[in-house]
């Protein structure tokens, strides 16, 4: 099976390494949303990502500016819907003002009906929401992965220098303020981290791989880990690692390796999930 799957480095090379690095770079990410309880906050930016590529599509249908026919327009608004998506849910709620939950849900469900039906008479654009909403990693190229390079060093070295900010500001804003973090540069930092994260990663290996891999490695972390701060070791293993073997298996039985990461990454968090619950159960007694 190992024999195999490295006879396929040829061909598929960049697109192992990619979702390697996918899985690393979003565990990281996870941990911060994880850390402030904000799960559905992940779907929401990832949606708000397919949002933007799919107005980029359409506006490349209906224009015939030569400016607009590349692929970098799909990458811009994809990666500038999740980076708004994370700014806007993170602001202070102002009395009287809607809740930033159902905010997120507004752009969850906004990002998941209207990029059918701005394409729904474009047959190519309909094939490419199809594939980031069912997360296709194959078409990965060699700059996706230079590109997850260098934002796994930025957020590995972020995290080595600021790790306990960002913690400390995810767990208890008010205190971090009090402090001398500056709460209004710490938001924006955090939101364009996961927004250009998630962005960037959606474009690459679609809906389901990068919110399985934002969340999934991180609410592990959190049940067999005692501080967060330990989060931030734990879950880019679990999330490279379940991917690596996931990788390989897919390989070998000819199924799709987005799809399989996940399913592993939540049957992880389940066994976890019954651990937790066992040994609560197991000491219910001793408490009474």
């Amino acid at each position: 099976m190992i024999a195999d799957f490295v006879a396929s480095w040829p061909l598929f090379g960049d697109t192992y390494l990619a979702g390697w690095l996918v899985a690393g770079l979003l565990s990281l990410a996870g941990v911060w949303v994880v850390a402030r309880d904000q799960i559905f906050l992940g779907a929401a930016v990832s949606q708000a990502s397919t949002l933007g590529i799919a107005v980029a599509i359409w506006v490349q249908g209906v224009t015939l500016a030569h400016a607009l026919q590349s692929d970098a327009l799909p990458f811009l608004l994809a990666v500038s819907a999740s980076v708004g998506t994370a700014l806007i849910s993170a602001l202070p709620q102002r009395s009287g003002g809607e809740s930033a939950e159902a905010i997120t849900g507004w752009v969850f469900l906004l990002g998941g009906s209207l990029p059918v039906l701005l394409l729904a008479h474009s047959p190519h654009g309909l094939e490419e929401v199809h594939r980031l909403l069912f997360s296709s990693i194959l078409g990965a190229s060699r700059a996706d992965v230079w590109i997850f390079v260098g934002l796994a060093i930025v957020s590995v070295a972020g995290v080595a220098r600021f790790g306990r900010h960002v913690v400390l500001f995810a767990v208890d804003p008010e205190m971090a303020a009090a402090v001398g973090m500056g709460k209004r540069r710490w938001t924006v930092l955090t939101a364009l981290w996961l927004g250009t994260t998630v962005g960037v990663s959606l474009h690459a290996a679609g809906m389901i791989y990068t919110f399985g891999c934002l969340v999934l490695p991180s609410l592990f972390a959190r049940q067999v880990c005692r501080e967060v701060r330990q989060m931030w070791v734990v879950a880019p293993v679990v999330g490279v690692g379940t991917a690596l073997v996931s990788f390989v298996v897919a390989h070998r039985l000819d199924v799709p390796p987005a799809q399989l990461t996940v399913a592993l990454l939540c049957a992880l968090l389940g066994l976890a999930w019954l651990g937790t619950y066992a040994r609560v159960r197991l000491r219910a007694p001793d408490s009474s």
